[in-house]
């Protein structure tokens, strides 16, 4: 079984970089993080285009790079499909043979056979004798897929290769990359700085901060609902607040948080901290909402099972794509996100009074860094 795994530390011009990773047949690992964090750094020296200080990489069950043992195989040595989002196609060549080109000359599957099902599988019928630039984004696009897997790599690196394209296209390509994997299963390093994009592909995700490991866990639950202060900003998580806790109901694995002019009921979480495990079950805590898991309602909510309702004023609408973002004033400002149909049929405008719905189970907890990166209360 193909798998790629190992870790890597160099330092140049100033920046640190401390990482390690595995990833399975098949499976797509994100690394995630602001630009300058040093994931394009990590790819690189997977595949061999930098050396690091120290490390060690295996690809396939192949150790191509270990500083300990003197291990250095070259990058065209290394079975390494690497994409970015300026695909490098030849532009004097068509299609078809820009994708023979990546297609090594001894394999089971004879050239001309392997580049017919890519063609098939990535949907360039009809399109084998078209320059580059005759093709539109998305083909382009589909054909360095086509010609990174015609070179029947051992592990698919992908540098942000969705990022300069239009919503609607990226959507059409994810599905398209998910198609790939369960044909060519291959394990996979996506880059990537956008929360849809590893949320929709990936298994599991790294997130990155100057040079190291931040976060590592299931797309959801690094990315979805954070733990970390850190990291829940960096992903934009657009309400943060810092409460105190008021009451514990245990039975319910709830709790009651107060301050900043609100009141909220959250899950209990795993209260480990100084202030947030006080004696006196007080204690503070920082409480995430996503906007997307606000409801806004023009009238007081009842008989609903929804434990928070925070009456707002209006005080900012933005375009928010595919909606708005509509801050109401409710003590603090709170954010939350609708459609452009709902902001039109409920005429939403600002000074108008809204209540804001959302459930315990939306909330979660954030662990916020001391200064130096120590992990502080809660």
């Amino acid at each position: 079984m193909a798998v790629s795994r190992g870790w890597l530390q160099s330092r140049r011009a100033g920046f640190s970089l401390e990482v390690d990773w595995q990833v399975e047949q098949g499976e797509v690992l994100v690394l995630f993080g602001p630009s300058g964090a040093g994931k394009t750094t990590t790819l690189r020296a997977i595949a061999g285009l930098v050396r690091p200080e120290h490390g060690r990489v295996e690809i396939g069950g192949r150790i191509v790079y270990d500083s300990a043992e003197n291990v250095w195989v070259p990058a065209h040595r290394r079975r390494v499909g690497y994409l970015t989002q300026r695909y490098h196609l030849f532009p004097h060549l068509t299609v078809a043979r820009n994708i023979a080109y990546g297609a090594p000359k001894k394999s089971a599957i004879p050239r001309a056979e392997r580049v017919r099902r890519l063609i098939e599988l990535f949907r360039l019928d009809g399109l084998e004798q078209r320059r580059v630039w005759q093709l539109s984004g998305g083909e382009q696009q589909r054909v360095a897929f086509a010609r990174a897997l015609a070179s029947e790599p051992e592990l698919l690196l992908l540098d942000e290769p969705f990022a300069s394209l239009d919503a609607e296209l990226r959507r059409t390509l994810r599905d398209e990359l998910r198609s790939m994997l369960t044909a060519s299963p291959v394990p996979v390093l996506l880059v990537t700085h956008d929360k849809e994009e590893a949320l929709a592909l990936g298994h599991s995700a790294l997130v990155f901060d100057k040079g190291r490991v931040v976060e590592r866990g299931e797309p959801f639950q690094v990315l979805g609902q954070p733990g970390r202060g850190q990291v829940a900003r960096m992903v934009g998580v657009e309400n943060l607040f810092r409460l105190e806790i008021d009451s514990r109901n245990p039975a319910d694995g709830t709790m009651i948080c107060v301050g900043m002019g609100i009141r909220l009921e959250a899950p209990l979480g795993d209260l480990t901290s100084d202030e947030g495990s006080r004696p006196d079950g007080k204690g503070l805590v920082t409480v995430g909402i996503r906007s997307s898991d606000i409801i806004l309602s023009k009238q007081e909510p009842v008989g609903i099972s929804a434990r928070n309702r925070l009456q707002g004023v209006v005080t900012d609408l933005q375009p928010r794509p595919p909606g708005f973002e509509v801050t109401l004033e409710c003590g603090v400002p709170l954010r939350a996100q609708v459609t452009g149909a709902a902001l039109s049929e409920m005429g939403i405008e600002t000074g108008q009074y809204l209540w804001a719905v959302f459930k315990a189970s939306s909330c979660f907890l954030v662990q916020e860094e001391a200064p130096g990166g120590v992990p502080g209360p809660a």
